[in-house]
């Protein structure tokens, strides 16, 4: 009788961040060119009120943008991978060719060995309720499903955030768990809801609509 082998992890490792498009959006690796554009959110109460971010300086938002564009690689768990939300087209900036950064999508290898991902995003609130989330993370998921090779992939969002939730909704992602008070988040004890996707659950773009 045939040996059934069990299934394998993640064999794309390690993986390099390289650009990406959708109709409206160039997702890229975030630059250090990008920090006004992200200091523009950052600095922000209702976009940090839900990330585990302080409110930041110009230069504080300089530091941070360094720092996560140098997250271009997945070798091992817990690296990170962090991409520009470049809007493309007729907005693009006359000096240098380069579309506004109106968000950033954050994917973080979970479990190597379990082909597990994970991913976050925030976006500019002039930007939102203009199908651009929606693009970015489909796009972001094809990304993770069929180049990574992930075969679940999870998302930690807050249940208060109602435009996170219904974006993992949009997704199609499944609440899989929600914890009640289980960290303190920002001096305050808060919830926390998992949402997460199965490979086989996984639709490819494109989609209707954008």
């Amino acid at each position: 009788m045939e040996e059934t082998l069990p299934p394998t992890g993640l064999t794309t490792l390690p993986f390099t961040a390289h650009p990406f498009r959708t109709d409206r959006l160039l997702l890229r690796p975030l630059t250090e060119a990008d920090t006004n554009d992200v200091f523009a959110y950052q600095s922000r109460p209702d976009v940090v009120g839900f990330l585990p971010w302080p409110l930041r300086t110009l230069e504080e938002s300089r530091e941070h943008t360094v720092k996560r564009a140098g997250l271009t690689r997945l070798e091992k768990d817990d690296d990170a991978l962090i991409f520009a939300m470049e809007l493309v087209g007729s907005t693009a900036d006359e000096t240098d060719g380069r579309g506004p950064v109106i968000g950033d999508l954050t994917v973080i290898l979970s479990s190597a060995e379990n082909a597990q991902v994970e991913i976050g995003w925030v976006l500019h609130p002039d930007y939102q309720k203009q199908g651009y989330a929606s693009e970015a993370a489909r796009a972001l998921l094809d990304l993770v499903f069929e180049e990574i090779g992930a075969h679940r992939v999870t998302a930690r969002v807050s249940p208060e955030n109602v435009p996170s939730v219904a974006l993992c909704s949009r997704l199609g992602m499944r609440l899989e768990a929600h914890f009640e008070e289980c960290e303190i988040f920002k001096g305050e004890w808060s919830d926390l809801a998992i949402y997460a996707l199965l490979r086989r659950e996984w639709t490819p773009g494109p989609w209707p609509g954008w």
